[in-house]
């Protein structure tokens, strides 16, 4: 059985010594969390991952779901309780509004707790996950009557929600979507089309399943300026809340996929279910991007989630298996060999997982605070900027955190050798369970065009020149002799980020395939860039001393590491983007 131990001591020492959490009293909710509670509530979260969400999920990805020829899904063994006890432990209401039965904490803690559960259990943190995501649709864009009637209940997790965009024949390209949807004259439409790829689209683990649906009212304008969101629940709602007729949603098929077994991603079929529109006709995107980027945070987050979970299991593989001798001499005389994690280019596996998962961890920290300040600060330059950042850093950390967290993911089950390719070591489950999350929610190669392309020229550049200057006055601040290797990275990270951000100025504008070519390459540059600022965070508040010696010292170890391992690759990541387009596109098609 695989093992996982959350990691509550990294978590604290990020919100307590590195963003200084209680220093955030103003914004709403923070001074309800005090740092004795926000303790409370992670070791709470710790052992609710490791006792009941981490022994269902081998089980589970080996059980799967099952149709039944009702269209009806049951999830794996367990699952149902283990949803049960996460409802009522209040778990999924952390931080939403009060108004609606939430417990109005900060986001960030939040995410810490999302982390756990989806580094223990993957497919099932994907149910609550997705509710929330509808939740904050709905907060955002929907009416005081539909507020009313969903929020509540997908605050409890009495119901769940899911987002029903992809069809058979469009993905990212939603504007060619044909899901219809008929006005009756009376506030209710019938939605008729097929979605497929969708989360949690059936299950019976609760008692109703909100489906936010895009679909084009008749006679609605083509393409993306034509979409209208819906909400379309299972079961009907009857006016004293209580539940009614079956709706016309049925899932047609659960997909057979690589990974996630245990989540049920189903075919969902629309025939004439009523549905009731969201926000403004022909406005859909707008209040779909709103679940759209929390769930692509929350995917960055899968990327960590499953990097750590396989760090762990590599790590302990490479105390215990004894395989040759050190190259400097042996460090287990009297065995018969030593361990491997004494090999070098075993080591460099799990530092690299290390500096990945600690510094990840920090970045999405760090990026949900930005959005608590955007949500609840009385600053309106603050909130600017966290805006800002939270367009700028979503597409990164989505693109960047999953695209390493795969690699970790598999450089862990190379750890364990022949065994790591071995179903019940579990690395083939976190192998196959990462790999989607650099696919949905807008796949990788989406993001990159959508940082270079959208984000990056935003408001004149505010974004990426905001934070510039906050790594200019961190250089500029921190004069300290110990702080010197980290503050160097920094200053390597920015000149870097700037010499890119110029190139793509001057020729992305000229020539689109520039952008476009280069647009991963500045996806990887802004996700080291980042990075190298969280670790020297770190190492500066590790620098001052945590309580725990031995931590703060493998903190300063490790940020050393990232500084001369992998913040390098921005220099490779900088020159690959400036050779253009050209070399990408020089051959013709049928030279293929």
């Amino acid at each position: 059985m695989p093992h996982y131990t959350a990691p509550v001591q990294d978590m604290t020492f990020i919100m307590d010594e590195v963003l200084g959490l209680d220093q955030h009293q103003d914004l709403r909710g923070f001074a309800d969390a005090p740092q004795d509670l926000r303790q409370a509530i992670l070791e709470g979260m710790a052992q609710f991952a490791q006792d009941v969400l981490l022994p269902l999920n081998l089980p589970g990805d080996q059980e799967g779901c099952v149709r039944h020829d009702d269209g009806t899904v049951t999830p794996p063994k367990g699952f149902a309780e283990a949803y049960q006890q996460m409802t009522e432990a209040g778990w999924t209401a952390l931080d939403s509004h009060p108004d609606y039965g939430g417990q109005g904490l900060p986001h960030v803690l939040a995410q810490a707790c999302n982390e756990m559960s989806s580094a223990a259990n993957m497919a099932f943190a994907m149910y609550p996950g997705l509710t929330h995501g509808a939740y904050s649709a709905l907060l955002h864009h929907g009416s005081d009557e539909q507020k009313q009637t969903y929020l509540p209940k997908l605050v409890s997790g009495q119901w769940t929600g899911t987002m029903n965009l992809t069809e058979p024949h469009c993905g990212t390209d939603l504007g060619l979507l044909r899901t219809k949807a008929v006005p009756l004259g009376d506030g209710r439409y019938k939605i008729s089309g097929t979605k497929i790829f969708i989360s949690a689209g059936e299950h019976d683990m609760a008692e109703n399943i909100i489906h936010l649906v895009l679909a084009r009212i008749e006679g609605a304008p083509e393409g993306t300026k034509g979409i209208s969101l819906f909400v379309v629940p299972k079961f009907m709602v009857e006016p004293d809340g209580s539940l009614g007729a079956r709706n016309g949603v049925t899932c047609g098929a659960l997909e057979h996929k690589m990974g996630i077994h245990a989540n049920a991603t189903c075919v969902m079929n629309y025939d004439e279910a009523t549905g009731f529109l969201v926000g403004e006709e022909n406005k859909g995107l707008k209040a779909m991007f709103t679940m759209m980027n929390e769930a692509r945070l929350g995917v960055a987050m899968q990327g960590l989630a499953q990097a750590d979970v396989a760090y762990q299991n590599g790590l302990i593989y490479a105390k215990d298996r004894l395989q040759g001798r050190a190259l400097t001499g042996a460090k287990n005389p009297d065995g018969p060999a030593d361990p491997i994690i004494v090999h070098p280019d075993v080591r460099r596996m799990l530092m690299e997982a290390k500096a990945f998962v600690e510094g990840a961890r920090m970045a999405t920290f760090w990026t949900t605070l930005q959005l608590d300040i955007s949500e609840k600060s009385n600053d309106e330059k603050a909130r600017e900027k966290a805006e800002d950042y939270l367009g700028l850093f979503t597409p990164v950390l989505k693109g960047y955190l999953t695209d390493m967290g795969f690699q970790t993911c598999v450089n862990m089950q190379q750890v364990l050798g022949g065994h790591g390719y071995i179903e019940e070591w579990g690395m083939s489950q976190f192998v196959r369970d990462a790999r989607i999350a650099m696919i949905y929610e807008g796949a990788n190669g989406v993001q990159a065009l959508d940082l270079v392309g959208r984000k990056l020229g935003q408001n004149g550049g505010r974004a990426i020149m905001s934070f510039i200057a906050e790594l200019e006055a961190f250089v500029a601040a921190e004069t300290s002799d110990e702080m010197k290797p980290y503050v160097a990275g920094v200053e390597v990270a920015k000149a870097n980020l700037q010499q890119s951000g110029m190139w793509l100025m001057q020729n992305g504008m000229s020539n689109f395939d520039n952008a476009g070519a280069a647009s991963t390459d500045f996806l990887h540059q802004c996700g080291i860039s980042l990075l190298a600022y969280m670790w020297a965070l770190q190492a500066k508040a590790a620098l001052k001393g945590s309580g725990d010696a031995q931590f703060d010292d493998a903190k300063l170890k490790t940020a050393a590491f990232f500084m001369a391992r992998v913040l390098p690759r921005v220099v490779m990541h900088r020159k690959v983007l400036e050779s253009g387009a050209e070399p990408v596109m020089a051959l013709t098609e049928d030279q293929f």
